[in-house]
């Protein structure tokens, strides 16, 4: 059998558990099991390494996408540059090669740790077919581990971008500042904050949303409920909109094509 996961905490829902699950079904792939591994504190990782030799994959999510790097025996450039991992390849690694390899992790296993993020390329590629040529410039909202991928992505597109947060930092703008002359020079806004996540479905991030126009793209990373309060005050002003239910997907088959490649890594 071959394992693959989810570790993060709490782990009160997965998407992931739910995808693999049905994938493997419908593919008829019966040696192949997802189960989630809560751990609440990432220095118990290695322990969860042992006891589960037959761990060929997992996905992480948070609080441990930063701090799971340190184990790790090589990162991907785009995950490195992000500083944030969501996707570990695990493959078998002789105990020779395991003392003259591994660029940052801690050789005490006889496997290898490659670290990436697919989450960039879940978002690029559902943001792409929905770019305007009125998007030029961009609002994230949100400051946490979610924004570091959406950030690396614009950059990348070479979208102009600002941080909207709670917190004081003098590159952002923080919430109470926002007016509807940034909305007029910013059309695409991307929600990378859990507000108006289920069950908390009444929130939403403190935008000018009178604001909003039918030039306007409005992208939530939330995908449950499929709509959010972020999502229906944007479509209800005609701005065109997108959950993060696509990206998750997207990123959910990186995953797999990561965990199934046959290439070795530098």
């Amino acid at each position: 059998m071959k394992y693959y996961g989810l570790i993060g905490y709490p782990l009160t829902h997965s998407f992931s558990k739910k995808f693999f699950t049905e994938k493997f079904e419908k593919e008829g792939i019966t040696d192949h099991v997802y189960d989630l591994y809560e751990l609440d504190n990432l220095s118990n990782f290695p322990e969860l390494l042992r006891a589960n030799p037959d761990l060929c994959g997992l996905n992480v999510t948070v609080p441990h996408k930063i701090g799971v790097m340190f184990y790790l025996d090589w990162v991907h450039p785009d995950a490195k540059e992000i500083d944030a991992v969501n996707c570990i390849r695990i493959t078998a690694e002789s105990p020779i090669a395991a003392a003259f390899s591994g660029e940052v992790g801690i050789k005490d296993h006889e496997f290898r740790l490659e670290g990436y993020n697919t989450d960039v390329y879940g978002f690029e590629t559902s943001l792409k077919p929905l770019l305007q040529t009125q998007h030029t410039q961009a609002l994230i909202l949100g400051s946490g581990g979610a924004s570091r991928a959406v950030r690396y992505v614009l950059n990348k597109l070479k979208i102009y971008n600002t941080t909207v947060s709670r917190e004081y930092n003098i590159h952002w703008l923080n919430y109470n500042d926002l007016t509807a002359e940034h909305l007029d020079k910013y059309k695409l806004i991307i929600n990378t904050t859990p507000l108006g996540m289920a069950p908390n479905v009444d929130k939403c991030p403190a935008i000018p949303y009178d604001a909003l126009t039918s030039e306007h793209l409005l992208f939530d990373l939330v995908y449950n409920p499929a709509e959010t309060l972020f999502l229906q005050k944007g479509r209800e002003q005609g701005a065109v909109t997108k959950n993060g239910a696509e990206m998750l997907i997207l990123q959910a088959e990186k995953s797999w094509e990561i965990w199934n490649e046959k290439e070795k890594r530098p």
